[in-house]
C-alpha cells in the first residue's frame, strides 16, 4: 500500500507546485459574445494541467450579460462573476477582478473576442521562464485606421514615460505574477492605466506577439475621444515631464520677450515710431503666446483634477453582489475608502 501511494503522492506533489491561474474578464454589454468566449476560454483552461478559475466583472452592463453571467456562475464552480454597481470603466474593472483573484498567476482578456483564448498558453509559457510581466504584441491588428494610428502614437508616449519600451501596451491580453497583481491594487488610482503600471513595477517583462481578431459581435467600447482620454490621464498619471515642460518654455518665452520689448525700444528710440505694419506682427505674437498660456492652464488644471479625484476619497468602483457557487454576497466592497 505504501509503494503504490508514492506516485499518486508525488504526481499531487508535482501539481501543487504549478501554479494557480486566474482569469480576469471585464464584460460591459458583450451578451452577443459570451457564450463562444466560454466556450472557448474554458476548452484552453480545461487542457492545461494547473487549478484555474474565471473572474468575470460585469461593468455595469444593460443587456442581458449579468443574466448569463449569473447561470454560468450557477453551472460552473470555478466562475466568480463580480457585478459592480454601475459602468466604472474597464481599468476599474480589472481593479476589481484583480481584487477577487486567487491565483498566482491572473491573466487579463477582453470579451469581445478579439483576443483569443487560444493564446492563453503562450503566455503561461512566457512567465514561467521568470518573467513578471507578458505582454500581448498584436502584429497584425483587424481595427480602423485611425485606432491603428492612435495606438501607435500611445504606445510611443506609454514606452517613454514608463521607461519600459513595448511595442503595444494597449493589448488586454496579459498575464501577470501575484506580487505584481497586489502591488497594482495597493496603489488605488483612481484613473490607473494597469498595463503600464505593472510594467513599471517589474523586473522582468516580455512581449509575445498573439493573434488579433475581428470583433464578431457589437460595438467597440473606445472610441477616439476614449483613447485621446486614456493617453491625457497616462501622461499626468506617470510623468511630471508635461508640466516641467510647460515651465521651460515658460522661461524661454519671458527671455525672448524681455529681448523683444529691449529690441522695440532701441528701435523706437534710434528710429521713432513704428510703422503700421508692426503691429499685426505683434498682435499675431500675442496670440501665440496667448494660445500657449490656455495650453498651460489646461495641463495645470488636469494635475490639479487629477490631486482633487485622489484627495476625495471616493471609491474607485462599487461592487454591488459576487455571485459563485449558487450563492450571492451583496455588497461586498468597495476601493479607495
Amino acid at each position: 500500500m505504501a509503494l503504490a501511494s508514492k506516485p499518486a503522492a508525488a504526481a499531487k506533489a508535482a501539481h501543487t507546485d504549478v501554479a494557480t491561474l486566474s482569469v480576469v474578464a471585464p464584460i460591459y454589454n458583450e451578451a452577443v459574445n459570451l457564450p463562444a468566449l466560454w466556450e472557448r476560454l474554458s476548452a484552453v483552461l480545461r487542457k492545461l494541467d494547473r487549478d484555474w478559475e474565471v473572474i468575470f466583472v460585469d461593468d455595469g452592463s444593460t443587456d442581458g450579460s449579468l443574466n448569463f453571467l449569473r447561470e454560468l456562475a450557477r453551472r460552473e464552480p470555478r466562475v466568480k462573476v463580480v457585478e459592480l454597481a454601475r459602468n466604472f470603466g474597464q481599468h476599474s474593472a480589472i481593479l476589481a477582478g484583480f481584487r477577487e483573484s486567487r491565483g498566482e498567476i491572473v491573466i487579463t482578456l477582453d470579451a469581445d473576442l478579439q483576443n483569443p483564448p487560444e493564446e492563453i498558453p503562450r503566455l503561461l509559457e512566457a512567465i514561467d521562464q521568470g518573467n513578471d510581466v507578458v505582454g500581448g504584441w498584436r502584429t497584425e491588428r483587424h481595427d480602423k485606421f485611425y485606432r491603428r494610428w492612435a495606438s501607435r502614437l500611445h504606445n510611443k508616449i506609454t514606452s517613454l514615460i514608463v521607461g519600459v519600451p513595448m511595442h503595444d501596451y494597449g493589448c488586454m491580453l496579459r498575464a501577470y505574477r501575484r506580487h505584481i497583481v497586489d502591488t497594482v491594487v495597493k496603489c488605488d488610482e483612481k484613473a490607473a492605466f494597469i498595463p503600464a503600471l505593472a510594467a513599471s513595477f517589474a523586473k522582468h517583462v516580455a512581449e509575445i506577439p498573439v493573434a488579433h481578431d475581428q470583433r464578431a459581435a457589437g460595438e467597440s467600447k473606445y472610441n477616439f475621444r476614449g483613447l485621446a482620454k486614456l493617453s491625457l490621464n497616462l501622461i499626468t498619471g506617470f510623468s511630471l515631464a508635461p508640466i516641467q515642460l510647460v515651465s521651460m518654455i515658460g522661461l524661454a518665452i519671458f527671455v525672448v520677450d524681455t529681448a523683444f520689448a529691449g529690441f522695440l525700444a532701441i528701435h523706437r528710440i534710434l528710429y521713432g515710431p513704428q510703422q503700421e505694419g508692426a503691429v499685426w506682427t505683434l498682435f499675431a505674437v500675442l496670440f501665440f503666446f496667448i494660445g500657449f498660456l490656455f495650453l498651460a492652464l489646461g495641463l495645470i488644471g488636469e494635475y490639479v483634477g487629477r490631486i482633487y479625484q485622489e484627495v476625495r476619497h471616493r471609491p474607485t468602483y462599487i461592487v454591488r453582489t459576487v455571485y459563485q457557487n449558487g450563492l450571492e454576497h451583496k455588497d461586498c466592497s468597495e476601493s479607495g475608502t
